[in-house]
């Protein structure tokens, strides 16, 4: 049984008279004509594949393994060329039903009206062309049989073929009594058994054969996995290489948090070693070696090598918006200044508010942003960023018109993989004019946030929870009182339904309060608004806030936001989204829900390398005032949220 399933993967790779080769198909995908050699002695084909009492999707898998029916537009070179063919299939479907769980089936594969394996194919196939000029026969039919679920697995010692004491869960395995014994399910818990056994220290613990015996009157397949575990190991020395500009220091202190010499092997050390430099944009690429012995003393040496990106980088972007604007940046990066990762990355970005604001109405649209980002590694521990960003900007908007230097430094902990904690210092000295007049402010706040991300992509995640919360006591400098404190969240969760993720669900809903002064102390530039690209599409920006008498926008002590998408995938780079968003900025420290606005929308997304090209189209269904514009056009790079 296991020898029919290692040659079935074997003989996947069709030979190179059997269709274009690779290059000549990646050649196709970009329009080039590809001229190749006419096949020597070509024999057309017309083939038919008949899955008996089976659904849709055994069918689909059947025939998409079936050479035969995959490559019946290049037709073989001669009858032995197609016989080849004809019999390399028997391989192919044995390995298809196995991955869907079928050990009982039966393939009958006829060339001329001849079966394949049989002596007379060959002079079967050859009096068929030499009737005339038609294409030769070939039908395959298969009858899956029934379908096998898994019996008794036992892991077993290599040595002495007894059954070892410490094992993982057949749950954790994925191979558990009575679930359909799916070839796949037996392959992945090999590698599920060597992680288990890595993990508690014995570093070359693997599989040295495995019995599957598939019992065709009780239909199960049961599974013994023969393992070698070996000793269990010591971390040795660790050493690293490939660093060029990066410090092997920088490299060594971040990797001794996990792998420290002389405690336990752990295979998940190393994996959290990985991600836990991988991180840093100086580093591009990175291979953990181990010493393929241990030592006298029972160590493994440990190699770092690393691949480093190039230090600097430039790029730009621009998105568009009916109801927010147009801006177009560019920026400049450099990835590892002095050694150790440092970062700097300067920004400028320039925007035109096309709506006439309507608390200064005589207003410039003009607008602009030139922001500089410092990231200092390692500041306390190596667990311990700093970052720097500084800001000279106008922005324009329907409330406000704001010019300010803004002045941000936080210190971030990593504490795992997924959580990050920050705190730092928020100044800002601004000109802001609205409604009712111009004012000058400074102000001085100490954020503190805590950000949770299980996501898989940051611009286009299909799976897992990001959420974020926010706390910030500020005061503007010169006013008498205690100052405000700001408090605000996110949290957003996608989901994936099926396994190519191309039907992603995903939700988002966010809230926020201003508490400790009156709406009218709270600098405009603080308080909060809704409406637009970034909260509520379909809507004029900032239109769902409060306005004073005269019907201008003067935002809100709180707010409350939610939206849900469904990304569909068309195609491998086009996809549709249905949307909906609803919320609202609220003049008291509670959100009200009375005057909730809600959008819906249909969104156009074309998936690139770097994340996906988003146009969205949105008009309001709920809480429309008579100044909305009626739909709103965005148009950026990546998702909404």
């Amino acid at each position: 049984m296991l020898a029919v399933l290692l040659v079935a993967v074997g003989s996947g790779a069709a030979t190179a008279q059997d269709g274009p080769s690779f290059i000549d198909r990646i050649r196709g995908l970009f329009g080039q004509k590809v001229e190749r050699e006419p096949v020597v002695d070509a024999v057309p084909y017309t083939v038919t594949v008949d899955v008996i009492d089976a659904g849709r999707s055994l069918r689909g898998t059947i025939r998409s393994a079936s050479n035969l029916q995959d490559m019946r537009r290049s037709p073989p070179s001669g009858a032995a060329g197609l016989l080849r063919r004809a019999r390399s299939d028997f391989d192919l479907i044995t390995a298809a039903l196995y991955s869907e769980g079928y050990y009982a089936g039966q393939i009958a594969i006829t060339v001329a009206g001849v079966p394949a394996e049989s002596d007379g194919a060959l002079a079967a196939i050859e009096a068929a062309r030499a009737a005339g000029p038609v294409p030769v026969t070939v039908a395959v039919t298969v009858t899956p049989g029934p379908i096998f679920t898994f019996g008794e697995v036992r892991l077993l010692d290599a040595g002495n073929g007894k059954p070892i004491a410490d094992v993982p869960t057949l749950r954790s395995l994925g191979i558990i009594e009575g679930r359909t014994a799916q070839s796949s399910a037996i392959l992945a818990a090999e590698s599920r058994i060597t992680a288990f056994y890595r993990d508690r220290g014995y570093a070359f613990a693997k599989i040295v054969d495995k019995d599957v015996v598939a019992d065709h009157a009780r239909h199960v397949v049961d599974v013994d996995f023969y393992v070698a575990t070996g000793n269990p190991v010591t971390f040795g020395p660790v050493t690293v290489s490939g660093t060029e500009r990066l410090k092997p220091s920088f490299v060594e202190k971040r990797a001794a948090r996990y792998i420290i010499p002389g405690e336990m092997f752990s295979q998940k050390r190393l994996a959290d070693t990985r991600r836990s430099l991988l991180k840093y944009d100086a580093i591009s690429g990175l291979r953990i070696i181990e010493g393929d012995k241990a030592d006298a003393a029972g160590r493994v040496p440990i190699d770092i090598e690393v691949t480093e990106r190039k230090p600097r980088y430039i790029g730009f972007g621009a998105k568009y918006s009916t109801t927010d604007g147009a801006s177009i940046n560019g920026y400049w990066g450099h990835r590892n200044l002095f050694g150790g990762a440092e970062t700097l990355r300067l920004d400028g970005q320039v925007s035109w508010y096309g709506n006439v604001p309507d608390a200064v109405p005589d207003a410039n649209p003009f607008g602009y942003r030139f922001t500089g980002t410092f990231t200092k590694p390692g500041i306390i521990t190596t667990a311990d960023d700093l970052v720097v960003a500084a800001a000279v900007l106008r922005e324009v908007t329907d409330a406000y018109i704001r010019e300010a230097v803004t002045l941000q430094a936080t210190v971030r902990r990593t504490v795992s993989d997924q959580l990050q904690v920050e705190a730092g210092i928020d100044l800002e000295t601004s000109n802001v004019e609205d409604s009712y007049g111009t004012n000058d402010y400074n102000i001085a706040g100490i954020p503190l946030s805590v950000t949770y991300d299980t996501t898989d992509n940051a611009l286009d995640p299909t799976r897992g929870i990001r959420a974020t919360a926010t706390a910030e006591p500020f005061l503007v400098l010169g006013d008498a009182g205690a100052g405000s404190v700001m408090v605000k969240g996110q949290i957003s969760g996608y989901k994936s339904l099926d396994a190519d993720d191309r039907y992603i669900l995903a939700a988002r809903i966010a809230a926020g309060s201003i508490m400790g002064a009156e709406l009218f102390d709270v600098p405009p530039q603080r308080r909060f608004y809704v409406g637009g690209g970034g909260t509520l599409r379909g809507f004029n920006y900032q239109s769902q806030s409060p306005h004073n008498e005269e019907g201008d926008i003067v935002g809100g002590l709180s707010y409350v936001a939610a939206s849900a998408e469904a990304r569909i995938k068309i195609t491998d780079t086009i996809g549709l989204v249905p949307f909906v968003d609803a919320g609202a900025a609220s003049a008291g420290t509670t959100p009200e829900f009375n005057d909730i606005g809600v959008g819906v929308g249909l969104g156009l997304r074309y998936y690139t390398a770097i994340g996906p090209v988003r146009l969205d189209v949105a008009v309001p269904v709920a809480n429309e005032s008579d100044d909305q514009a009626g739909y709103g056009v965005y148009l950026s790079l990546g998702q909404a949220f």
